[in-house]
């Protein structure tokens, strides 16, 4: 399969494209204005302190590390001046070195564990409120701003949090590292004198200077290598999350596909999907290898240069062996912590690759969708009112036009026409949920309730699915039990707070009754109901319209309904969908 047809097959919102890398100084802006917010939030002093006595600990561990090239030196001094008392005196210091390292160590990973679930946590929690305010989540759902938001919220945020946090305790600890280990290599390596031309020069501290332009050599070259790998990281991100998209689909749906003998399609389905992770995963290995050679090269290079550079030193007889140890030793430190970029650029192009996917993520959120159907108060809070409503289709097909219509509290009206009419897109237009299109709507007051044709059940006990979209101890037990048994579910008053997928245990008419004790519980004032008797059988149906209008009778209920029986419920009818696109209303 293509690359070109894998994409097509994949891309459940073909929409959207995937975008190229920013280069890395575009990158670190948009990651900090992602970043930095927590450090300034409520949770600041906590996270900054947190963080301090992290730093801190690095710097102790740097300090002990320096100690023990001291030892090192000392160690090997002993040795080769066969000094036995010199030996036991070092033997007793190294325990109390290691003592030290190890409870430190202990303390900096638990101190990073809890600073990196306090920033999750909180970041999780703000982009769970941009997701599910507003109808973002509807939003972009509906038009595929964000492919697969679980997975960035979930995973993503995760990986941004302990990574950049990581990171840049690593960055840290390598400039302390650099600060301490680049003052021994300065005094030990001495001075580079050649005299070109008959000119003498002098340079002080070559090994150091040596060390700065390796690593920058590296640093830039590896940039060059590896740039790609950013890309590719963020479409494997994508195709692995897609993959498990439909992995949970066919699980959610198992029933249905089973009654299709749908498993044949399925299996090509996942096959086709699992193929594009392949696929991406090759160009994955291809800069791994790459980033690994060099890496390697680099690396041996790097031990290589400091032995070839000071062995003429140490046979001159201008440094001893234990001089020589500590020599080499700090070198490769210095080289380690100015080669932070070169080593951690795998981490740091998934970083990048996470963090644009964030980047996307909150834009999404953000972002509005332009539409001319206004909302707004009514000046009577008893009235709905529409005036010059032009229902449009994403493309702008005009679905219907309503040029001017009042809904009244304690009314009931039945919206009719045929399939495709705009009948569900009226409600949604109604619950500001449609901004396709142009006019004016004027909500009242009072609670307000829609009924799709199958409600949403929740995962966890009876009682949740019940009361929502309120907690599920806003009302009690036997509140509860009482409107199950008036909706004919009393054989459920037993499982109250038992905890079940109830949206594969209920049939569809039981989930449309358990929608109307919700309705029953909440109370609300402006009652709309899309389909929402569908799945029941005439007597069922007949019972609970009946029900609202004795349990309701304030109530305006609006109704869209196929079936010519429920009219017989209501005393309005709108008619949607007429050859001029007008809509008509009847009194029944």
């Amino acid at each position: 399969m293509s690359e070109e047809s894998a994409a097509l097959l994949l891309n459940p919102q073909p929409r959207q494209a995937m975008p190229a890398a920013p280069p890395l100084g575009r990158w670190l802006a948009s990651a900090w204005r992602l970043l930095l917010p927590w450090w300034m939030s409520e949770e600041r002093w906590r996270a900054r302190g947190l963080l301090a006595i992290i730093i801190g600990i690095d710097l102790f561990n740097t300090y002990v590390g320096v100690r023990l090239s001291y030892w090192q030196r000392d160690y090997w001094d002993a040795l080769a001046e066969r000094d036995i008392a010199a030996f036991w005196d070092l033997m007793w210091v190294y325990p109390a070195i290691v003592i030290f390292w190890s409870v430190s160590i202990t303390a900096r990973t638990w101190f990073f564990q809890a600073l990196e679930m306090r920033w999750r946590a909180w970041m999780t929690d703000v982009f769970l409120r941009r997701w599910l305010d507003d109808n973002a989540y509807y939003r972009i759902n509906r038009t595929g701003g964000a492919d697969n938001p679980d997975q960035r919220i979930g995973e993503d945020l995760r990986l941004l949090a302990s990574d950049s946090l990581r990171l840049f305790l690593g960055l840290l600890a390598n400039l302390s590292v650099l600060v301490s280990y680049a003052a021994i290599v300065w005094n030990l390596s001495g001075s580079l004198a050649f005299a070109p031309g008959g000119v003498r020069i002098e340079i002080p501290g070559y090994m150091l200077w040596v060390a700065v332009i390796f690593a920058l050599a590296g640093t830039w070259l590896l940039e060059k290598i590896g740039y790609p790998l950013v890309r590719v990281d963020y479409c494997q991100q994508r195709y692995e999350a897609h993959f498990r998209y439909l992995m949970v689909r066919v699980r959610e749906n198992a029933e249905q596909i089973a009654f299709y003998s749908g498993g044949r399609a399925e299996t090509a389905r996942l096959a086709a999907a699992f193929t594009a992770i392949r696929e991406n995963w090759r160009r994955v290995m291809d800069y791994t290898k790459r980033i690994t050679l060099f890496h390697e090269g680099y690396i041996e290079i790097g031990v290589f240069l400091p032995l070839l550079i000071v062995g003429p030193r140490y046979f001159a007889g201008l440094i001893t062996l234990g001089a020589v140890q500590q020599l080499t030793n700090s070198f490769s430190r210095v080289h380690m912590a100015l080669s932070w970029f070169i080593f951690a650029y795998k981490d740091l192009a998934l970083l990048r690759s996470v963090s644009l996917r964030l980047i996307e993520f909150e834009a999404a959120t953000k972002e509005k969708e332009a539409g001319g159907i206004a909302l707004t108060q009514n000046a009577r809070p008893d009235c709905l009112s529409i005036r010059a409503l032009d229902l449009r289709l994403p493309d702008g097909e005009t679905l219907a036009r309503i040029d001017e219509l009042t809904l009244k509290a304690g009314e009931r009206w039945v919206i009719r026409g045929r399939s495709g009419a705009g009948k569900s897109t009226f409600l949604r237009a109604l619950a500001g949920l449609w901004p396709h299109g142009e006019g004016e709507i004027a909500l009242p007051e009072g609670k307000k309730m829609f009924l799709p044709q199958q409600s949403y059940l929740p995962f966890g006990s009876l009682r949740a699915c019940l009361c929502y979209p309120g907690d599920e101890h806003e009302f009690n037990t036997r509140e509860c039990v009482e409107v199950l048994y008036t909706v004919r579910l009393d054989a459920l008053t037993s499982h109250l707070d038992e905890h079940d997928q109830w949206d594969k245990r209920l049939s569809p008419g039981e989930q449309q009754r358990l929608a109307f004790a919700r309705v029953l519980l909440h109370k609300p004032e402006w009652l709309f109901l899309d389909e929402s008797t569908a799945s029941l059988d005439p007597a069922n149906e007949a019972a609970i319209y009946r029900l609202l209008a004795e349990r309701l009778p304030d109530a305006a209920i609006i109704s869209v309904a196929h079936r010519e029986s429920v009219a017989a419920f209501h005393d309005r009818a709108l008619d949607l969908g007429a050859a001029d696109a007008n809509a008509m209303t009847i009194a029944l």
